[in-house]
């Protein structure tokens, strides 16, 4: 996965890590600029060289196209985006209807096969790496009929590890990585302390699976890729929430694997706001050891998503609010003193209502946001490397409103 998106999980109500490069995301897609859609803003950034990898001037013609998909829940829909030259684009194709109602998506790090997990099981599309359309696997069936609500592919290609609403468990589920349908072996499981999975994540070294398991904390085990079951479940650790009444809804890991995070309702200690915690990855062998001043306040109620950009240097968490109020998105400085990590709160920009899901772009230009209430339904903020500071630059529907996106991930 490169991702990372918060699921609106139906458990839950209201409510990737990606490894990639602003040079790598200059080699991943080149293309000509993509027809836009009229109604689509253009972003002033275009031309500006600190947006654009590779432009040492006033550059007016960028080649960095970056694909990313939303999963309507309410339309059934998988909505497609290209951004390219700052502006944002319609893939070929898009939206592409589904048979069932939508939760998670996640795509492999190949950046070949996108997952969508559905009330009727997990499908398999095919990324085209020139277009970024869709082509549906397996003849247009379900790879597997488990319902995930959340889910990641690991490093290898090999397993995709998931959850689904009201499960106790988590499963691992072979995959091929050159075809992207199901491998050879039989589906692996782990069990949870408790039915109320949030989000599962893979640390980008691989070696561990990462669970908001809402109040009872949040769990993480052992993950070997080359086992024939990937859990080592015996040494599975659960750290429980920060307050009382608090639960775990959002988990990601520092692209360098120094620190994890968990956001937690409740996290702050001042009243019935969100929390972002951050925990020493290395002393998971050890004794865990949590940051100085963590957790730190993210703002709303309900820290849905985080988002530890890929240069490591800051992290972002989408947060909603009560009453239909817009939400937020917080920005956090990742401070290194000697071998101790710790964050640094900064600027906060307004989103749209309920916000659920956050993304990296492959260029690493734009954090991407979508809003489950709307509001608008998906906004991408231009992102200044120097400060973290987030600017907003485009704003859209994700189809005929009302369309309740709940899943969004991007192609490394």
């Amino acid at each position: 996965m490169k991702i990372f998106r918060n699921e609106r999980n139906p458990s839950r109500g209201n409510g990737s890590f990606r490894k990639a490069s602003i040079w790598a995301g200059l080699g991943a897609v080149i293309l000509p600029l993509l027809a836009g859609c009229g109604d689509f803003w253009q972003s002033p950034y275009g031309t500006n060289p600190s947006r654009n990898p590779g432009c040492t001037s006033n550059c007016s013609t960028p080649t960095v196209a970056a694909f990313f998909y939303v999963l309507n829940q309410a339309t059934k829909q998988i909505a497609g985006f290209s951004i390219s030259n700052g502006k944002l684009s319609k893939i070929t194709g898009s939206p592409y209807a589904l048979k069932d109602k939508p939760y998670a998506a996640a795509i492999a790090p190949s950046g070949g096969f996108l997952y969508v997990g559905t009330d009727s099981g997990i499908f398999v599309y095919t990324i085209n790496s020139t277009s970024g359309a869709l082509t549906a696997g397996n003849n247009g069936q379900v790879i597997v009929t488990e319902v995930a609500s959340t889910m990641q592919v690991d490093a290898t290609g090999a397993w995709l590890v998931e959850a689904g609403p009201g499960s106790s468990a988590l499963t691992a589920v072979p995959l091929d990585s050159t075809t992207g349908l199901l491998g050879s072996g039989a589906n692996q499981q782990a069990a949870l302390p408790a039915s109320a999975v949030q989000q599962v994540v893979l640390s980008p070294d691989n070696g561990h699976v990462f669970v908001a398991d809402g109040p009872s904390g949040t769990v993480v085990m052992p993950f070997l890729a080359s086992n024939s079951n990937p859990f080592e479940s015996s040494l599975a650790l659960t750290i429980p929430v920060k307050n009382l009444g608090g639960s775990a809804l959002s988990v990601a890991v520092d692209p360098q694997n120094r620190v994890f995070y968990v956001g937690e309702a409740f996290g702050n200690s001042t009243g019935n706001s969100g929390g972002l915690r951050a925990f020493n990855y290395a002393s998971l062998t050890s004794t865990l050891a949590e940051a100085p001043g963590s957790p730190y306040p993210s703002g709303g109620v309900s820290p849905n998503a985080i988002l530890p950009i890929s240069s490591g240097s800051f992290v972002y968490v989408a947060n909603s609010k009560a009453g239909g109020v817009a939400g937020t998105v917080a920005e956090f400085a990742f401070e290194v003193s000697e071998s101790a990590y710790s964050l640094t709160a900064g600027s906060t920009i307004a989103g749209g209502i309920d916000p659920v899901g956050l993304a990296e772009d492959s260029s690493g230009n734009y954090v991407l946001l979508i809003d489950s209430g709307g509001g608008p339904d998906l906004e991408a903020f231009s992102l200044n490397a120097t400060t973290g500071a987030l600017t907003a630059a485009i704003s859209s529907s994700t189809g005929t409103d009302p369309t309740q996106p709940v899943s969004i991930a991007a192609v490394p």
